[in-house]
């Protein structure tokens, strides 16, 4: 028997990616019902899925109302949005695939926490670089102990100019209010992936970062709102929007447009906040930012957030008390070196671009569909919740100066915080 769930945001994530599982595994996964206020969205979902008219919902809180009628719900809605409804599904007996963030609020994360172990719910956050080849190939190499015991992480991450302009100045997760800071948006990613490679507690950490470069004091001169009203400085802007959408970010303008031709994107594109200077946004999320973080055993690890640069990737480089792992995971390619017996081995991982959220998916059916036989589910989530209190942490030290953080400490103050009972009892078992 497939898994039956219900979707909560049919956007890039959740139609084109997640929910593509249903399409290509049915006989692990089946979406019964869709929830998404965007009209066009909704109905070519739901045709592509064979959903019945009454299973389609423009209001997500709709389609979790009344006795529950699915295993599992997929949350990909806003950031913001989050929190509210995986309490409600948990509280319907619902099981739960939810993506990153968590949530925006510290408090919040510990509440779904708390409650997933109440309700006995699985609760698996979208992390999914765990699950791609490179990093779970790098883990495997771990694990066999050939590079001794881990003494450093040194982790990067490059957004790319074009990306940072397009996404974190002018798009959604451009504030932090509307939105999350850029350390959990963009790069709970990471911390996760050091903390699971590191296989201990974060103990304390300090954070350094700004918004550098994309404010209205680096303004150029005459420089108008709007790009397209006859800026004198499109030629020579890398961030001009109709250089970047009408060539290798036309996919994005379909963020913005439905009709991603030349003349339609010239046409809408002033509209839209996408068609805006760079330089005189409402955005507030930093460009730039680095993390020194120390673990439970005195081992450390470093992350630096950049983006200026002209590509998108992550680099890593392990050191351990035997040998050392570099790697790069746009090339796929990491090498080991052995330092017991001077040699070295590079590795070549294959991964069309989605095996990790395959895996994932994968994963997550079998955990739904196999009650009987599932690891510790809220070691699983903890896990997640603790790489979300490392971000919370890291935005707290930036915004204090770099004061050091115990995320101890800080995940205690706040389970303090939410120690009041939750509302609600789990239902629908």
């Amino acid at each position: 028997m497939s898994v039956k769930a219900i979707l909560l945001g049919a956007g890039v994530r959740g139609a084109d990616v997640y929910a593509q599982h249903a399409l290509q595994f049915p006989e692990e996964l089946e979406i019964v019902a869709v929830a998404e206020p965007d009209e066009e969205r909704r109905a070519v979902f739901a045709r592509k899925h064979h959903i019945q008219e009454e299973y389609v919902f423009s209001d997500w809180k709709k389609a979790l109302q009344g006795a529950r009628y699915a295993d599992a719900v997929m949350i990909c809605t806003q950031d913001r949005m989050h929190y509210e409804a995986t309490m409600m599904a948990l509280e319907q007996g619902y099981h739960v695939l939810l993506e990153k963030p968590i949530s925006p609020s510290p408090e919040e994360c510990v509440e779904i926490e708390a409650a997933a172990r109440r309700c006995d719910r699985i609760v698996l956050v979208c992390y999914v670089l765990r699950y791609t080849p490179f990093w779970s190939s790098i883990k495997q190499v771990i694990e066999a102990g050939s590079i001794g015991r881990i003494v450093n992480i040194q982790l990067c991450e490059n957004i790319v100019f074009a990306h940072m302009a397009h996404s974190y100045v002018r798009g959604h997760w451009s504030k932090t209010s509307e939105s999350s800071p850029m350390i959990l948006a963009k790069s709970c990613h990471d911390l996760d992936i050091i903390l699971w490679l590191m296989q201990q507690d974060c103990r304390r950490l300090t954070s350094f970062g700004s918004l550098f470069h994309f404010k209205r004091e680096n303004k150029p001169e005459d420089a108008p709102l709007y790009c397209t009203d006859g800026c004198p400085h499109v030629n020579e802007c890398c961030y001009a929007d109709l250089r970047y959408y009408l060539g290798e970010g036309r996919r994005r303008a379909l963020h913005f447009t439905k009709d991603p031709t030349d003349e339609h994107i010239r046409d809408v594109i002033r509209e839209t906040p996408y068609g805006r200077c760079v330089f005189q946004c409402d955005n507030d999320v930093v460009d730039h930012q680095v993390v020194n973080m120390e673990f439970r055993n005195g081992a450390t690890a470093s992350f630096t957030l950049s983006a200026f640069t002209h590509d998108s990737s992550r680099m890593v480089q392990i050191s351990g008390t035997n040998g050392e792992i570099r790697g790069n995971l746009e090339k796929q390619t990491f090498t080991v070196y052995d330092f017991v017996h001077d040699t070295s081995q590079e590795m070549h991982v294959h991964d069309e671009g989605r095996e990790g959220c395959t895996v994932m998916m994968h994963e997550f059916c079998r955990l739904v569909s196999q009650p009987h036989n599932r690891s510790d589910l809220s070691a699983v989530l903890r896990g997640s919740v603790q790489s979300h209190m490392m971000a919370f942490a890291a935005e707290r030290s930036r915004l204090h100066d770099g004061m050091p953080m115990d995320i101890q400490e800080l995940t205690r103050y706040y389970q303090q915080v939410v120690s009041k009972p939750l509302v609600g009892a789990c239902s629908g078992r």
